[in-house]
């Protein structure tokens, strides 16, 4: 605005002056309100941030790209670091270490022995992740996105080390390695996914998210197939087969696979953790990124919030104007939030108290059993599940774990359907198509799975491979269908809907839901499958029949709708979707015809 005073503005008058005459003219909304700093007349804006920041060097797509980069980058350690565990838990020398089976030596098969302490290993990780979500959640609205992130980072390194050097089960559950390294996976997905929404467009934050989730998935590929290329040297007897994945040597890593047994003593002076890579490049790069504008909003440091969305949203006349709305939204919507949430603690969110008119309780409802529905609906299941219906389908072990990487590869393609259709159909739909193909999947792999099953046992081992690779066809129907809907929507929603004040205290609240869920089936799925076979996928298939109403009655709908809209969207007193619908659309009705009111002082572009 400050380029129309000389041709909209008389000599005798100055411009802050000429300024005051126009505003009632120009604000034509309460959110196109700016605030203005003045020094001798002129506007005073930020012309760069302090330092080697990439925003100062990249604009618009260049910016946002270079982030979702960087936020891909976290997502795919928090893959591979998922799927690395499942290699490990199927090589001989690291059964033998941990004590919890071993290994048939005529088939080569797994003879797991003590599931619970099977099962113990892999879940006192979620434990981790638990922990360090909180951490990270409540850090991220205090010290700032970035901040964090190093934090979770250095963390996750510190996790990866003591991981690294583990020699027996006490090791991993009473260091407890597997623990410290969840949380620093926990403070990540806290923290990650807030960052990476706060600077998308709010047109394409659903794309920006889904792609993170397809580096997610390429990370667990990438541990699976390292996993399966070492199970071909000396026959994956030896602690090379688990250790290499997690680790390797400096020097000479493959000449001695020897040197990779425990109790080989120059192991752990020279051993550098494959996953801490990623780590340190995070923790290295991170500084150079810029922070959330609306956290810097949120702590006063508007300067900064303006030059960054200035730089996020281009800098034509047109990509201005909608930075400068932008800005403002955030603005009157922390504003309002002050007024409404007087206290911002994990009790304080989790049971409403001080907050009704924000009904953040509600929202942390949702986001937790979002993410204990994504578990139930079979996902865990069928990575417990899969090399058993392999097997049927007459499969050996070698051959049953290289379908197992083909499918995690299909796994990792169907994620990019998902970058195409999020914000076109929106999270709703993509919910409920998910949950249709993935229950009929399920549904049928278990039968399938039975009837070969009965025909083994009965001796009939034609039938029983045909009936196997029939419900090996829907595991593969099945995880395609999950990577291109509920793989990525339960991560989005938290990062959405909740208020500024507690953005990243809200996603917390998902990545306990999470952690919940994966704990809660790590530790069940072997002892259900154990009991009941192939009907479990049938509880998952019910699963997913359970949570299309759910989705439908209370899960709205967040695409194509500002960050700023969402204190609006559960605006209402009840829970259910259609009133929520009813009064968003008052409320922003009310919005786009507010009354004049009186101006509170001089104002400009961001």
């Amino acid at each position: 605005m400050s380029l129309l005073f000389p041709t909209i503005c008389v000599r005798q008058e100055s411009a802050a002056r000429c300024l005051s005459r126009l505003i009632p003219f120009i604000q034509l909304s309460r959110r196109i309100r700016i605030d203005i700093k003045w020094k001798e007349g002129q506007a005073v804006k930020m012309e760069r941030l302090p330092g080697l920041n990439i925003a100062n060097f990249f604009e618009k797509r260049a910016l946002l790209v270079a982030i979702n980069s960087l936020a891909a980058l976290s997502i795919f350690f928090f893959g591979y670091d998922q799927g690395v565990m499942g290699g490990v838990n199927n090589a001989k020398n690291y059964i033998d270490l941990m004590g919890f089976g071993y290994v048939d030596e005529g088939s080569g098969d797994p003879v797991i022995t003590n599931s619970l302490l099977q099962g113990g290993i892999i879940s006192v990780y979620y434990l981790g992740t638990l922990l360090g979500c909180l951490c990270g959640g409540w850090l991220g609205d205090r010290i700032g996105r970035i901040k964090t992130i190093a934090v979770g980072a250095g963390w996750a390194v510190f996790g990866a080390s003591l991981q690294t050097a583990a020699m027996n089960s006490n090791w991993m559950i009473g260091c407890p390695a597997r623990a410290v390294n969840g949380i620093g996976t926990g403070v990540l997905n806290a923290v990650v996914p807030v960052w990476a929404t706060e600077t998308a467009e709010y047109t394409s934050r659903g794309q920006f998210i889904a792609v993170e989730f397809t580096l997610n998935i390429f990370g667990v590929v990438v541990a699976y197939w390292l996993e399966f290329g070492l199970s071909f040297i000396n026959n994956g007897e030896t602690a090379f087969r688990w250790r290499f994945p997690i680790a390797f040597q400096v020097r000479h890593p493959i000449a001695d696979p020897k040197a990779m047994l425990p109790n080989h003593t120059s192991f752990a002076d020279t051993r550098i953790s494959w996953k801490i890579i990623p780590l340190l490049v995070l923790f290295g790069l991170v500084w150079f990124f810029p922070e959330s504008p609306r956290y810097l909003v949120k702590v006063g440091r508007d300067e900064e919030a303006q030059y960054i969305l200035r730089r996020l949203r281009g800098s034509t006349s047109d990509d201005l104007v909608r930075a400068n709305i932008e800005y403002q939204e955030i603005r009157n919507v922390l504003a309002k939030e002050h007024q409404d949430a007087k206290k911002t603690s994990y009790p304080h969110m989790f049971f409403g108290t001080d907050s009704d008119s924000l009904h953040t309780a509600r929202r942390v409802q949702l986001v937790i059993w979002l993410q204990i529905l994504q578990e139930w609906v079979g996902i865990a299941g069928v990575t417990v599940y899969a090399p058993t219906i392999f097997r049927t389908a007459g499969f050996d072990s070698q051959k049953s774990q290289w379908i197992s990487g083909l499918n995690n590869i299909f796994y990792a393609f169907a994620t990019l359907i998902c970058v195409f259709t999020l914000d076109r159909i929106g999270r709703r739909w993509t919910l409920w198509w998910g949950a249709v193909g993935q229950g009929i999947a399920m549904f049928l792999a278990g039968a399938f799975s039975q009837l070969g099953e009965n025909a083994a046992a009965n001796g009939n081992v034609d039938k029983a491979n045909s009936y196997g690779a029939a419900a090996a066809s829907f595991v593969f129907i099945f995880t395609s269908v999950f990577g291109a809907t509920w793989l990525t929507v339960p991560w989005l929603y938290p990062a959405e809907i909740f208020p500024l004040q507690v953005r990243s205290q809200g996603n917390a609240w998902g990545v306990v839901g999470w952690s919940i869920g994966n704990g809660w089936l790590t530790l069940l799925c072997p002892v259900l499958f154990e009991r009941i076979g192939a009907t479990t996928l049938h509880i998952f298939g019910i699963a997913n029949v359970i949570s299309i109403p759910i989705v439908w009655a209370f899960y709205p709908e967040t695409n194509q709708r500002t960050l700023e809209d969402m204190d609006l969207l559960f605006a209402s007193r009840s829970p259910f979707v259609w009133d929520a619908e009813k009064t968003f659309a008052r409320l922003k009705a009310e919005q786009s015809n507010p009354q004049v009111t009186k101006d509170e002082g001089p104002t400009s572009d961001i």
